[in-house]
């Protein structure tokens, strides 16, 4: 696969890279972080409100080793088809590699706020 001549000189396209690999980075330090300093091992990895009073679910720290595998499948997926969409469009090229933002963002605020109840 050959990357195009002009796709790692164009700023925005290594800006949103650059934020992709930060928030990729943060998301798996605070994940990792979360789960060496809990000592149970026993974390809520669901919230269900139509349950009433079993609303939790729990399990264990696998569920959160998915969202550091998500992290970097979100990362890695949105470069290839970054490369790929800037051969003929570069609008594209860079609304791939926002979306990557907004699904990093999202997985921070998800298993930040889930590991914050344990």
């Amino acid at each position: 696969m050959a990357i195009a001549k002009n796709y790692l000189h164009d700023k925005t396209i290594l800006l949103l890279l650059t934020s992709n690999l930060l928030l990729a980075f943060v998301s798996i330090a605070l994940i990792i972080l979360r789960l060496s300093n809990g000592g149970t091992g026993i974390y809520f990895v669901q919230r269900r409100a139509n349950l009433g009073i079993e609303q939790y679910t729990q399990g264990g720290a696998n569920t959160f080793i998915g969202f550091i595998v998500f992290s970097v499948l979100v990362v890695l997926v949105g470069f290839f088809l970054s490369i790929k969409a800037f051969k003929n469009q570069r609008t594209v090229s860079v609304t791939v590699l926002g979306l990557g933002i907004l699904l990093l963002s999202c997985t921070i605020i998800v298993s930040n706020s889930l590991l914050a109840m344990h």
